[in-house]
């Protein structure tokens, strides 16, 4: 097969149907990705800073950060240098890493949605018991089971993908590498593929989501049985950031790859809302404006700042 393969380079022919707003979208999706860093680096800043924070509850953000900042990487780095009017060509070798962190990444994060349903779910029907169940040994076994989960799928899919001989057209449909952009392009049979890619990511994608549906079944039942009206609005506010976030992630999903022949523009549009939107959004739906993230951040740059003016006197 490897003999077979004679593209080398892929040429990656951009978002779909925005010729003439390359200019406008840099500058948007460059404010939007430099503000996915800023707001996961601060995250992550507040949760390693602070010894309040060391709970599984930030434990499990502080991993979505890091996916979050490694998700949208995979992506905007290249687009945003054909948007400014550079080349498009990406290498084989280039086409296939991408493509593979891109569903290691969006795989491991729909576990760890998963894994934070749970968290919540423990959280709220199990109060008494939390530490107990979700200790330190439990938390780093859910974590690592994330990233070898996410790294399986991801090895499957890359290899039935790029095991086809690539001998004719190099160019690429659209803004980067993924299955239904690069298929077409192999000079075999691609229904093994196909099929495999859309059982894989369509299988994975209903169970993790009913699995946080079973989570959140129970956490509803438990919060109706809550008296205190202060503490179910406690409780509903937790669960409702969870919520957002796996309605943003989730969406994307089910419109590209459940979808027969979806349309290009709608198709990248998603993506790039998957891609570079809900990671920038995350920090503000989870932690920006919880206050204990905010305290943590408080307590981090002030002593900088003071420390520098005290060795100015």
């Amino acid at each position: 097969m490897r003999n077979q393969t004679m593209v080398s380079e892929f040429i990656l022919l951009g978002i779909p149907e925005t010729e003439g707003l390359e200019t406008a979208l840099f500058f948007v999706f460059s404010l939007f990705y430099l503000c996915t860093l800023l707001g996961n680096v601060l995250i992550l800043t507040a949760i390693i800073s602070s010894s309040r924070l060391h709970t599984p509850m930030y434990f499990f953000l502080g991993n979505l950060s890091i996916f979050d900042l490694g998700f949208s990487s995979t992506t905007a780095p290249k687009m945003l240098l054909y948007l400014s009017g550079q080349e498009h060509g990406i290498s084989f070798q280039g086409c296939a890493a991408q493509l593979f962190f891109y569903h290691f990444l969006g795989c491991t994060e729909c576990f760890l949605y998963t894994v934070m349903a749970y968290d919540r779910f423990v959280a709220i029907c199990f109060p008494l018991r939390y530490m107990v169940i979700m200790n330190h040994r439990v938390c780093s076994v859910l974590a690592t089971g994330t990233w070898m989960g996410g790294c399986v799928h991801a090895i499957i899919l890359t290899s039935v993908t790029f095991q086809l001989p690539y001998c004719g057209s190099n160019e690429v449909g659209y803004y980067f590498c993924d299955i239904p952009a690069v298929l077409p392009l192999a000079c075999e049979d691609t229904s093994l593929a196909q099929r495999v890619g859309f059982t894989n990511v369509g299988l994975l994608s209903l169970i993790c989501f009913f699995l946080i549906l079973v989570s959140y079944t129970r956490i509803g039942i438990s919060i109706s049985k809550i008296r205190s009206t202060e503490g179910r609005q406690r409780a509903f506010s937790t669960c409702s950031a969870h919520l957002a976030a796996i309605l943003c992630a989730y969406g994307p999903v089910i419109i590209i790859y459940l979808q027969p022949n979806p349309r290009p523009l709608m198709g990248a549009v998603v993506q790039i809302l998957n891609n570079l939107v809900t990671p920038m959004l995350n920090p503000l739906i989870y932690s920006l404006r919880n206050k204990d993230v905010k305290s943590a951040l408080r307590n981090v740059f002030p002593k900088k700042s003071c420390s520098g003016k005290i060795n100015k006197k």
